[in-house]
């Protein structure tokens, strides 16, 4: 499904299970990742606004699912990925990356030991990975794994995110019993018939839920949760404003096959473990930059004034040489202000340190900070 026959002749974006659904509410849409996708419905700051106070739903169908099982299946995926993934309970989560042999990112991914009752069958381990990286990610994983591991590329399923602080009081009514998640661990539901797998998870920074429902299931789903006072449908627009202010990195832009999760401030991925014992690809020069330093690293910047910039907009010094890039920017709803994540030289990564950018012809200051610009609202503990 990714809009090009085998000819190789370009027939425009595909579609996904809730096309019609989106058209039928008012969704803009727009070509993403390979598919048509709904960039707003009501506008960008309405919906952005509406997440951060109540509960937005995400179509994130374009999305890989990905099920892995066969034996030593954990030791495996160990080979590819730098978490510790031997020691990881059932129904528990770990973000982590697909590595590239120079130590770059080929992709950024959530994975799931599933448990014996699941919705997929075997026992194994479930994993999602970007849709504008899935095919290439499945010939690395193929090309990479023994024979004893089968993948399933699991495109009968679609998959919906509701995030928000009431995400969990309106999807309980729906489906009871997911409340008692917490924030990185799944489990298996039901609805209606539907097999559900429900993970509390996201990519907003909010509390919230991914859940993977069939495909032929996915629009009675999401028109149950948005007859939910809580829930509106949201776009990509606000997809994006807020994993921006949440200072979530996106894969393509702020993460790709030259950056290393050092450099990306993603060393947290690099398990206890792992880093002792090394094996998984581009180890030496990773670990080495985790004890020297890298020479980049992704920072996050308030800009003056009111005009936001852009990704591609340049960092410079004081002779206006380029010295870093802006990866991703824009007006923060929430915050009020412009905000951008940028690679800077290690030097100028402290935060209060200032920062010239350059874009259009236009010079703006800006100001390393602390990221999440927004606080993380994630729910880790019952009750």
């Amino acid at each position: 499904m990714s809009g090009a026959p085998e000819g190789g002749e370009d027939v425009g974006p595909a579609t996904l299970p809730l096309d019609a659904w989106h058209r039928g509410r008012g969704g803009r849409m727009v070509p993403f990742a390979g598919y048509s996708m709904p960039v707003q419905y009501e506008g960008i700051m309405a919906e952005h606004l509406w997440v951060r106070e109540h509960a937005g739903l995400f179509d994130v169908s374009h999305m890989g699912q990905l099920l892995f099982t066969g034996d030593a299946v954990d030791a495996a995926l160990e080979t590819l990925l730098p978490g510790e993934l031997k020691a990881l309970g059932e129904g528990r989560m770990r973000y982590s990356l697909l590595l590239a042999e120079n130590g770059g990112i080929h992709d950024d991914l959530m994975i799931t030991r599933l448990p014996a009752e699941n919705p997929f069958g075997e026992p194994g381990f479930y994993m999602v990975v970007n849709g504008a990286t899935k095919w290439d990610d499945l010939g690395v994983l193929r090309d990479g794994l023994p024979d004893a591991v089968t993948i399933n590329h699991m495109e009968e399923r679609a998959l919906l995110a509701l995030q928000g602080p009431e995400a969990v009081t309106a999807l309980a009514r729906l489906v009871p019993g997911v409340e008692e998640l917490v924030f990185m661990t799944a489990g298996a539901f039901g609805w209606n018939g539907a097999a559900l797998w429900i993970s509390r998870s996201g990519y907003t920074g909010e509390d919230g839920f991914e859940i993977s429902v069939p495909a032929d299931r996915v629009e009675a789903l999401a028109e149950a949760l948005c007859a939910e006072p809580e829930v509106e449908p949201i776009g990509l627009g606000a997809r994006d404003s807020l994993r921006l202010e949440a200072g979530l990195p996106l894969y393509g832009h702020d993460l790709d096959d030259d950056t290393t999760p050092i450099a990306a401030d993603l060393g947290f991925a690099l398990s206890k473990r792992r880093r002792e014992e090394g094996g998984f690809p581009g180890a030496e020069r990773i670990l080495r930059e985790r004890e020297e330093g890298p020479i980049a690293k992704r920072v996050g910047l308030i800009v003056e004034g009111r005009q936001p910039v852009r990704e591609g907009a340049m960092v410079v010094d004081a002779d206006g040489a380029e010295v870093g890039k802006v990866t991703s920017g824009g007006f923060a709803p929430s915050v009020q202000k412009p905000i951008a994540m940028a690679y800077v030289p290690a030097a100028l990564a402290e935060p209060g340190t200032q920062i010239t950018l350059a874009q259009r012809g236009k010079i703006h200051r800006a100001e390393v900070v602390p990221m999440p610009f927004v606080p993380h609202r994630y729910v880790r503990k019952k009750g």
